[in-house]
């Protein structure tokens, strides 16, 4: 059992492990609200505001957690998670039982108390099978136990891991075990006013109906336009805790394509740089209110994916690669200190920092040696290689970052290597996805991020390079190519010549066409089961999780529904449904979804990293150790640094100006790159 003792702690400035003590905050003591003074005027946290519900995903969620909505936790000035409404908590079974109890002087807009029917009534509206669309990702709902499975209809509301114990308690029980804190501090995980929602189910947030429990109210919304927040009068916050400002009004305007000059001209109080010319100007003429925060955004060098014969497949081309890139002259000047650079996947003050190790410092000697052990002396007989880079448009950094890496190689290893400027969707699926169609070998400028102060989202970059739903993009050439089919056919053309193409309309029809699927299927189950057994406690709770139907019961439904069914369509229906739960088929945007069949294969064949970081991944979504956590995310990172199939450069920072008079402005470390938590701005 654990108790509220300890709080998780990411991009504080110290850390002492990956933990912080409550008696040990006593700089973050609260002082006497001073009174509330004029008006600040900032951007909003994304590109567009059209609402400010927190079931949707879109940049309200950055100003609902912890300005207009308050949790049970939430991040205090320096970005480390605190409790807010919750006043203490225990954590049972292992790590899966939650039970929290809430603060009784905690009240909304209107002065009702805030109480644990409230949570229940939000958490459980965002998973109501009635709404398709609901952001159930970005907040507690998706770790509930049958959480998916309430919101598929597939099971009842009392069956979901949710409990009100009474008006000041809950209990939580989840998936697996985890560390949740950081998770009930996101916007998603906010408490509603139910009488509001229901009586105004689709404006309950414009002015004249919201109800809110955090230092701020709306005052007035204009959708993509103008929102002005006020002072909550019936406010109380968390004792102990810096939990508000003392500004009086906050404007939040759309993005400014100008900031610079907006900023001089009063319209903004706080702006962000984005380019390095402005940034140059900020610090030639406005000395001292120029300032830098860190981003969990790490860019890097990233395999591309690539399924054609290549020289990268040779890990000394990749070791050579990695040691003969000077992070340096990245930063300055080609990105004008609007970066740092970093060997590893991680920042000073983030838990994994000192427990990544890059083996690969920059050592041009040692790197043309690995160049020739690999056959290719001074490159030579070594081909083009490819660089994919975002468009300029969309991030004039990549493709700095690009071209110098591209002058590195050619000047210390004597490659050649091609810009290749990379569209959004392509880019993300080059990024985020599995194997795209016509790329050649090379690299990416990649980036990754932990979106949010949650364990299982600490290995940055890492996930994005080898992902349970994306096997396939590293290995072999064999390996990669037999993977290739599953992301470019609509369906595996292997599956379709053993079991007919679910686009013919006329199979399944009959269950003589069922015969040679279902004969595959059970012996997919067999192996599965049996490959299952043999493995770990924890990572066999991950392919077998508890309380799931049992791969021969789920066989027997597929065919108990094609018996059902009472036409010819439907019959087809079902057995098309089989197909894909056998089958692997393409998703598109580079993605794929593993049948049994494709799973098997990948047991039998994956490389040994792609197997060690699926062991890891379940550990890591099964632990409620931060320090556990921690050190498995290093792991991960390490695995792929050492690979070389990804090479660290530089860490991401955000780069804004604020008046003199201001302070309090954050910008958000984990997503979207600009400022959130509003609560905490503060005029002198």
């Amino acid at each position: 059992m654990r108790t509220q003792s300890v709080l998780s702690l990411i991009g504080a400035s110290t850390l002492a492990g990956s933990l912080l003590f409550v008696s040990g905050l006593s700089s973050f003591i609260q002082p006497a609200v001073e009174a509330a003074s004029s008006s600040v005027t900032l951007t909003y946290p994304a590109d567009n505001l059209q609402t400010l519900d927190p079931i949707d995903w879109s940049g309200q969620l950055l100003v609902d957690q912890g300005t207009i909505f308050e949790g049970l936790f939430g991040y205090n000035p320096k970005n480390q998670i605190v409790p807010k409404i919750a006043s203490s908590w225990k954590v049972t079974d292992g790590g899966r039982v939650w039970t929290i109890s809430l603060r009784k002087n905690a009240r909304w807009s209107n002065g009702q108390p805030v109480t644990a029917n409230d949570f229940y009534y939000a958490w459980m509206r965002l998973l109501a099978p009635s709404d398709s669309t609901g952001a159930i990702w970005a907040g507690i709902a998706s770790d509930l136990e049958n959480g998916y499975a309430y919101h598929a209809g597939g099971v009842p509301a009392s069956a979901v891991g949710l409990k009100v114990i009474n008006p000041y308690e809950l209990q939580l029980t989840l998936s697996g075990a985890m560390n949740i804190e950081g998770t009930l501090a996101l916007a998603a995980s906010m408490p509603l006013y139910p009488p509001s929602i229901e009586a105004h189910p689709s404006t309950w947030w414009q002015p004249q109906y919201f109800v809110g429990d955090g230092p701020y109210v709306v005052h007035s919304f204009v959708p993509n336009g103008k929102l002005v927040l006020t002072r909550n009068a019936k406010y109380v916050g968390h004792p102990g805790e810096v939990n508000e400002g003392n500004v009086a009004q906050i404007n939040l305007i759309p993005g400014p394509s100008v900031p610079v000059e907006d900023y001089q001209s009063g319209l903004l109080d706080s702006a962000i740089l984005t380019s390095p010319s402005d940034y140059a100007y900020a610090l030639a003429h406005l000395k001292g209110q120029v300032h830098k925060a860190n981003q969990a955004d790490v860019n890097y060098l990233q395999w591309d994916h690539s399924v054609d014969a290549s020289p990268l497949n040779n890990q000394n081309v990749r070791e050579a690669i990695a040691m003969a890139i000077n992070r340096n002259p990245i930063v300055s000047p080609v990105l004008n200190n609007m970066v740092v650079a970093t060997s590893v996947f991680a920042y000073p003050g983030f838990p994994t920092y000192k427990l990544e190790h890059n083996p690969y410092p920059y050592n041009l000697s040692h790197a043309r040696q690995m160049l020739s052990r690999a056959g290719y002396p001074n490159a030579k007989g070594m081909p083009t290689l490819y660089l994919y880079t975002q468009t300029t448009s969309a991030s004039p950094q990549s493709v700095a970052m690009g071209e110098a890496i591209s002058a590195e190689l050619k000047a210390n290893l004597n490659l050649t290597v091609k810009i290749e400027p990379t569209n959004g969707t392509q880019y993300g699926e080059l990024t985020s996805g599995g194997i795209s169609a016509n790329i050649l070998p090379g690299y990416v400028i990649g980036y990754g991020a932990a979106n949010w102060n949650s364990p299982n989202e600490w290995p940055l970059g890492t996930y994005q390079m080898v992902q349970l739903g994306y096997s396939g993009t590293i290995g072999s050439e064999a390996f990669r190519s037999h993977a290739a089919a599953w992301y470019l056919n609509a369906y595996d053309p292997r599956n379709v010549a053993l079991w007919g193409n679910p686009t013919d309309n006329s199979l399944g029809v009959s269950f003589a066409s069922w015969s040679p699927l279902i004969a595959s299927a059970k012996k997919d189950i067999a192996y599965l089961n049996a490959f299952s057994a043999k493995q770990s406690a924890t990572y066999r709770a991950t392919l077998q999780p508890s309380g799931s139907v049992p791969l021969a019961q789920q066989l027997a439904n597929y065919e108990a529904a094609w018996k059902t069914a009472k036409t010819g369509a439907a019959k087809h229906a079902a057995w098309v449904a089989l197909w894909k739960w056998v089958g692997t088929y393409s998703t598109g945007n580079a993605g794929m979804s593993l049948g049994l069949n494709g799973q098997v294969y990948v047991d039998q064949n994956e490389p040994a990293l792609e197997a060690k970081m699926r062991m890891w991944e379940a550990e890591l979504n099964d632990t409620a150790s931060s320090a556990k956590a921690a050190q498995l995310s290093a792991d991960m990172a390490n695995a792929m640094i050492q690979s070389g199939y990804e090479v660290p450069l530089n860490v991401a920072q955000t780069v804004y100006l604020e008046k003199p008079d201001l302070t309090g402005v954050q910008p958000n470390p984990w997503s979207w790159s600009n400022f959130y938590q509003f609560q905490y701005l503060h005029l002198k």
